[in-house]
């Protein structure tokens, strides 16, 4: 049956076949027959697994047509499917019922923070609000609590953080709002200890219920969001914070080795225990997972559902142990500022203080120079290139500038900010508070000739193309500063690897000669190049994409060459 009457719809789905809706969200919105899943046609050849390829899909659109081209989509993909002639609108005009998707009264803001990955949510239902997992620079919670005129009430921690400095404690202190963190968390502060079960009232509104997902932490929580409205109750979401992610989950290896094992075994619980306890539509609201280091692996979803993550997400499809061999296997190395982030937050850290440092001339950046110290030129890797105060170090504002410094710098290690303005500055400032280097030693501001009282340093930088017609008239050392899981899949033939993080103290094992420098897409060899360059080595920066190097005839060497 390719092509079905509205009522032999009916009773092929009453009798258990899928009804697929590949009509656009907001046409699904205004009205659908009870039961549909929505997969807009533009989507379904890439959503395919979200289907039960053991139950019969009945398509639907609004008059017919479209669903006509997706059926045979499907029959293709090897489903069972019919199209419903006379789409939604003949279902209508029959007199079926339609089902409308319940709108929910409550707001949700997402406070991104891009350089590390993570995001922050505010919810308030135009009166009361509470936050889940901020940032350490609260200034940016306080400026939507005051546009969208609510009162912070609660704030839910999800767990101890690896990545970031908390904002909850200095939250708190500021807005008089109760600061949930879980009872089981060792922790120097006064907070409103919450547990497995419990219900936390927001309102009149909002319902927090709280749920133990242990895997990323022993003691991690998340929070399903509830909305109370005339007709009843209804699940908006759950804040999952380090657990269930968009098509990963965080990474269980923080804590050391020896609770690696556990913790993965307890993620995949925990992530099974949030898929059985709230309803397929049901928001998935993660703090990891945008770049972040504390997932597990990456994705370029911005939002998903329970019931999509039932469907994609490896810790739901896959059994325990396929789950935790395959995770193992696929971790990485993560930034070693992470080790200071847990006794920081567990300690209630204060709100950062993001007024300026004290301003140094060329001759207060020099001697902070020779005295090791580090001087971070704030500019992009380009500009850096093309002249810079000697031994200063490139850190651009227009990578995971954060990320990268904390990861590379020995704790402690007094930093000055270099930037073309003072914005720049500020907003260095802002994110190294996140990662809790609270007070650069100072700032310089304006170009490389304001801030050096020596000739600047240079070096070149150049393409992949470039490296292949340099190797064919003289032999040139190719540093690779990508990490060794990237590099073990596929390097270039001869290729150095020396991972970015730990250039700063290896760059003595730098063989001699002309070094050209690379990794992915330009950052972290830039960011290399700059301690090659302190290191007085003769170098070339390679700014360009890694895919690029085979098409420009370099020999290629892995198991993915």
């Amino acid at each position: 049956m390719r092509e079905v009457t509205v009522d032999t719809a009916a009773e092929l789905i009453e009798g258990g076949a899928s009804a697929v809706d590949v009509r656009e969200p907001d046409e699904f919105a205004a009205g659908h027959v009870p039961g549909a899943v929505n997969i807009p046609m533009g989507q379904l050849s890439n959503r395919l697994d979200e289907l039960d390829r053991d139950r019969r899909q009945v398509v639907i659109c609004r008059s017919g047509n479209r669903s006509d081209a997706m059926t045979d989509v499907l029959i293709s993909a090897g489903f069972e499917a019919s199209n419903m002639l006379g789409g939604t609108q003949e279902w209508v005009e029959s007199g079926r019922p339609v089902e409308q998707p319940q709108t929910s009264a409550l707001t949700v803001r997402v406070i991104e923070t891009p350089s590390l990955g993570d995001r922050s949510y505010l919810v308030h239902d135009g009166r009361v609000a509470l936050v889940v997992d901020p940032q350490r620079d609260i200034d940016r919670v306080l400026e939507v609590l005051e546009a969208d005129g609510v009162r912070l009430t609660h704030i839910f921690e999800t767990h101890i953080h690896n990545d970031y400095v908390t904002g909850g404690f200095a939250l708190a202190q500021a807005t008089g709002a109760a600061y949930h963190v879980n009872a089981e968390d060792e922790v120097s502060f006064q907070r409103t200890p919450v547990r497995d079960g419990d219900v936390v009232e927001v309102g009149d509104r909002m319902r927090v219920r709280v749920l133990s997902t242990p895997g990323h932490t022993f003691t991690h929580l998340s929070y399903a969001l509830v909305e109370r409205t005339g007709a009843g109750e209804r699940a908006v979401g759950a804040f999952t914070g380090g657990s269930l992610l968009y098509g990963a989950t965080g990474r269980p290896d923080l804590l050391g080795p020896d609770h690696t094992d556990a913790l993965v075994r307890h993620q995949h619980a925990s992530a099974h225990k949030l898929a059985d306890a709230l309803p397929d539509e049901a928001e998935v609201y993660p703090t990891h997972g945008f770049g972040s280091f504390c997932s597990a692996s990456q994705t370029e979803a911005t939002s998903s559902t329970i019931g999509h993550e039932k469907h994609s997400n490896p810790v739901l499809t896959q059994d325990e142990e396929t789950y935790v061999r395959e995770l193992l296997d696929g971790l990485a190395a993560y930034p070693a500022y992470y080790a200071h982030m847990g006794p920081l937050n567990a300690a209630g850290p204060e709100a950062p203080d993001l007024s300026l440092p004290e301003l140094a001339d060329a001759a207060e950046l020099r001697r902070r120079i020779e005295a090791g110290e580090w001087v971070v030129d704030l500019r992009s890797r380009t500009a850096f290139a093309a002249g810079h105060a000697p031994g200063s170090l490139n850190f651009g504002l227009d990578g995971a500038f954060s990320t990268y410094l904390g990861w590379l710098i020995e704790w402690g290690t007094p930093v000055t900010l270099l930037g073309e303005s003072v914005d720049q500055v500020a907003e260095a400032q802002r994110e190294l508070v996140r990662i809790g280097i609270d007070r650069p030693a100072a700032h310089a501001t304006g170009g490389p000739e304001d801030w050096s009282d020596q000739p600047l340093r240079s070096f070149e930088t150049a393409s992949f193309a470039d490296l292949a017609a340099v190797r064919h008239h003289r032999e040139v050392v190719v540093l690779d500063v990508r990490r060794v899981d990237e590099h073990e899949k596929v390097w270039i033939e001869g290729a150095v690897n020396i991972p970015i993080h730990e250039i700063p103290k290896r760059v003595a094992e730098v063989p001699d000669g002309e070094v050209w420098v690379h990794c992915a897409a330009g950052y972290r060899a830039s960011v290399a190049a700059s301690f090659l360059a302190a290191a007085g080595r003769h170098l070339v920066a390679i700014d360009d994409e890694f895919d690029n190097a085979a098409p420009a005839g370099l020999p290629m060497v892995g198991p993915e060459a």
